[in-house]
């Protein structure tokens, strides 16, 4: 994973010995002690190995005596870590847990009776056997042919996929955010302006790809998130990383507890946390669905990260909630081949607070107790706590969000292309939920023109001006209706290129670094070629020139055209550029560059 920051853990490290651990105090009575959430939840079923044991509810010098054994491996040691917001911690392990053991942890804390399994201060879970882990691999790249990528004099390092841009309506709406996974030549987080031109291009290394590329609000500024790694089996295997207007990267977000963060999610949350997915390949009794005793089996897995100090907040775990009865996935044909019955792709924040779950292989979205983890309610499925109306359906759907600050309103991609497939063609979809009687009814759907189908990945996304911007998950389209329903944007990528989620941002930056500027003389006229990746505010480009660095004489102004601008300028040895606000007003300039 390329430029990983050392973020610094707040961390309160406590000797910890014979299995006996003390964050700070005497340790109250569990009558007197307010509630506490722990993580991994009393009676989990499958716990990491590496787990970190969470306490939130208390400041860590609160939570007084712990205990901390498994039944294979003895006593536990470790270190406790405090949570930046001072409401918990979690204790670090100094080994980890062994595969298949219970473990038993002992406080005089009031644990919060989670899932049934704890009694007074005392819980215990079950560590799971571990199934090995994924190669490191790369979506297979489109086929190449003629005018399938994007290049340029002054960036010749820049091999973007093409794309194209038919803009109907106006620039209200924002830029295009875009992660092309399929190459030909490089992937990484793109963003156009409303004509489709290249705004900012960021090509990642290796088998590296990225996912759900998008702005967010992080400590009350926008900034640039997405997703970055390698794919294996549907599902990724990675990291997460946060950018300033500036694209200098300001953090990072990993799952915790030996987990891999997954493509499919990275949530900033109103109150500065994410949420991320991670896929845990495990052995598992599957015979419950009829299949092998031993099964290598994918447990969907979310986690709430503390970003500053990289701690678990909140865990929550498929295997614990959802029966393997409730998917649709079809079991494969060996125990060694991994069977995917949930597969989580989206994690969203409802209203009060409470998490919305979707679950591509279940057909169904969850609402999720963010304090017990609990299942409030279930929307599709084969359980569901909805009656949906005819005409109400969908299979594989992806993106399940919260509309409008009030969950009577859902939005979600709908896929239904499987394997296999249910409907003719995929769908965004709106629905309006009453809470009261309980029924779902379809009242937005958006159809592609023409009809097309995806197998997985796909978003939905409502604007702030009543909008909707659809992104078509495996094919290389996203589109944009107005309230109306009327088609105002359609784009696509090179074919045989996708985007996991596709999205419109207002975006406003200054790059650290300056204007590039590749200039070639021929006979009496010199061209020079100006660009500068990400920066959003250029109008125009004043370009000078002369004999050498230090003996410059202005040339010419033309006006910014797309990503890169060629200016005709008489036959000069060396040349400068200025980039331009529409008031005239330098932004930055470039470095004196040498004529060739």
């Amino acid at each position: 994973m390329k430029r990983w920051l050392c973020l610094a853990a707040t961390a309160l490290a406590i000797a910890a010995v014979a299995g006996v651990l003390d964050a700070g105090g005497a340790g109250q009575a569990a009558a007197q002690s307010p509630a506490v959430s722990v993580f991994p939840i009393p009676g989990e079923v499958a716990a990491p190995p590496q787990s970190q044991l969470t306490f939130r509810g208390i400041p860590i010098s609160q939570v007084g005596q712990v205990s901390v054994v498994g039944s294979v491996s003895g006593a536990h040691t470790g270190h406790w870590a405090a949570d930046s917001d001072g409401n918990g911690g979690s204790f670090i392990l100094d080994q980890p847990f062994s595969p298949g053991e219970t473990v038993t942890v002992t406080t005089n804390l009031n644990i919060a009776d989670q899932a049934g399994g704890a009694t007074g201060g005392t819980y215990t879970f079950t560590v799971a056997h571990p199934a090995g882990g994924f190669p490191s691999l790369h979506w297979p790249p489109a086929g190449r042919v003629p005018g399938d990528i994007q290049t340029f004099h002054s960036r010749p390092d820049l091999l973007p996929v093409s794309t194209t841009v038919h803009n109907y309506g106006d620039w209200s709406s924002g830029d295009i955010f875009l992660s092309p996974q399929w190459g030909p030549i490089q992937d990484g987080p793109m963003i156009l302006d409303p004509n489709g031109n290249l705004v900012w291009f960021d090509h990642l290394r290796g088998n590296e790809s990225a996912a759900d590329f998008r702005v967010q609000s992080y400590r009350g500024q926008p900034v640039l998130t997405w997703w970055e790694g390698t794919l294996d089996a549907g599902v990724g295997i990675g990291g997460n990383v946060i950018f300033n207007s500036a694209y200098q990267q300001i953090g990072q977000v990993k799952a915790a507890g030996g987990l891999r963060a997954d493509l499919h999610e990275f949530e900033i949350t109103p109150w500065n946390t994410a949420l991320v997915i991670s896929n845990y390949l495990i052995w598992w009794n599957a015979t419950s669905v009829h299949g092998p005793a031993q099964q290598a089996t994918l447990d969907s897995i979310v986690q709430e990260i503390d970003i500053p100090t990289g701690l678990v907040l909140f865990q929550w775990s498929s295997l614990d909630h959802v029966p393997l009865s409730y998917s649709y996935q079809r079991m494969p044909s060996s125990p060694h081949i991994p069977y995917d019955p949930y597969h989580i792709n989206s994690v969203d924040v409802d209203r009060d607070n409470n998490l919305i779950v979707s679950m591509r292989n279940t057909w169904a979205a969850y609402k999720v107790n963010h304090t017990t983890g609990a299942i409030m309610w279930e929307l599709g499925g084969r359980h569901s706590s909805f009656h949906l109306t005819p005409g109400t359906y969908w299979a594989f759907q992806h993106d399940v969000r919260v509309r409008a600050h009030n969950d009577q309103f859902i939005t979600m991609f709908d896929d239904d292309a499987g394997p296999p497939k249910i409907h003719p063609a995929s769908r965004a979809i709106k629905l309006q939920l009453d809470l009261t009687h309980m029924t779902a009814r379809s009242i937005v759907a958006h159809h592609h023109s023409p009809d097309i189908s995806s197998n997985f990945e796909g978003n939905y996304q409502q604007l702030p001006n009543g909008d909707d911007f659809v992104g078509w998950g495996q094919n290389p389209y996203f589109t944009e209706y107005d309230k109306s329903g009327r088609l105002i944007l359609s784009g696509q990528m090179n074919d045989g290129n996708s985007s996991y989620r596709a999205y419109r941002f207002q975006w406003n930056a200054v790059p650290w670094n300056l204007p590039a500027v590749s200039a070639h003389t021929q006979g009496r006229r010199t061209t020079v070629w100006v660009s500068w990746n990400g920066a959003t505010g250029v109008s125009s480009w004043r370009v000078y020139g002369g004999a050498s660095p230090g003996a410059m004489h202005w040339l010419t102004r033309v006006s910014k055209r797309t990503f890169e601008t060629a200016i005709n300028v008489p036959a000069e040895a060396w040349v400068q550029v200025q980039a331009l606000d529409s008031s005239g007003k330098v932004i930055k300039s470039s470095a004196a560059t040498a004529v060739h």
